[in-house]
């Protein structure tokens, strides 16, 4: 059913894409190898939107089939599929949902359409300063994560620099990178080569000693800062433009559903 595919991924993730029960908008690869660190044994994040047909979205159980969760191993890969029905997805994409918009972006296509095409350029209609909220709220989890833990592991660690990067990059510049290597060639933090290292070094050396805490902490607290910083000075609209486009594309899409 799902077949458009524009460069070379591992034929487990394409065969777990096809074999989707609906017509997918677009699919892309999220979480760590999207991000720039994935260990050896990461599992496959797969996100995108999917078109419900027609029929079931006037019945009486329109919202029965608006996400679809595949999760699992094939052929000893581990993937983790998630999709919303185009109506959901582009609802959150209205709501100032950094998480979505990095898969909108992702240049990791494990499969693409021409909406996809016009979907970028719609999302970039929505993007405003406010998606600093959603990238604040998700460092201080990630923070947490990392604190709790003892050992504290590396992985949560990354996470926190990379969504402040993503956020600080996104409200300068009005673009969405979500790779942390490529966003260190900006910022140049002399930590991340060290801690990403790690990362892919295994889970027995992925952890941090305790004495480096605090530095870390201070760096993430100086980044939180510039973040709140270049959110108040940030080009980017207080409010999205972009919904009519969104909605014109749904119906057109939903009415290509019919069976």
């Amino acid at each position: 059913m799902n077949s458009t595919r524009p460069f070379d991924i591992d034929p487990r993730v394409a065969a777990q894409v096809a074999e989707h029960p609906y017509r997918l908008l677009f699919a892309t690869i999220s979480g760590a190898h999207l991000y720039g660190f994935p260990s050896p044994d990461s599992d496959y994040d797969i996100r995108g939107t999917h078109i419900l047909p027609l029929e079931e979205v006037v019945g009486l159980w329109p919202d029965k089939h608006d996400t679809i969760q595949v999760d699992g191993f094939r052929d000893s890969l581990e993937i983790d599929l998630v999709t919303h029905d185009v109506r959901k997805f582009f609802g959150l994409m209205l709501k100032k949902n950094g998480y979505v918009m990095e898969q909108v972006f992702s240049p990791l296509i494990a499969l693409t359409t021409p909406e996809h095409d016009e979907l970028k350029a719609i999302a970039k209609q929505c993007l405003t300063k406010h998606h600093a909220h959603h990238y604040e709220g998700f460092f201080h989890t990630q923070w947490k994560l990392f604190d709790k833990e003892r050992p504290r592991r590396v992985k949560p660690l990354l996470y926190a620099y990379r969504v402040l990067l993503t956020c600080i990059h996104l409200m300068r510049t009005g673009e969405v990178e979500a790779n942390l290597v490529t966003l260190n060639e900006v910022f140049r933090l002399p930590q991340i080569p060290d801690l990403v290292a790690k990362k892919l070094s295994g889970p027995e050396l992925s952890t941090l000693a305790d004495d480096d805490v605090s530095f870390h902490e201070s760096e993430c607290q100086r980044l939180l800062a510039q973040l709140n910083e270049a959110s108040v000075i940030s080009h980017l609209p207080e409010m999205p433009s972009g919904s009519a486009a969104l909605n014109d594309l749904l119906v057109r899409v939903r009415l290509c559903s019919k069976s």
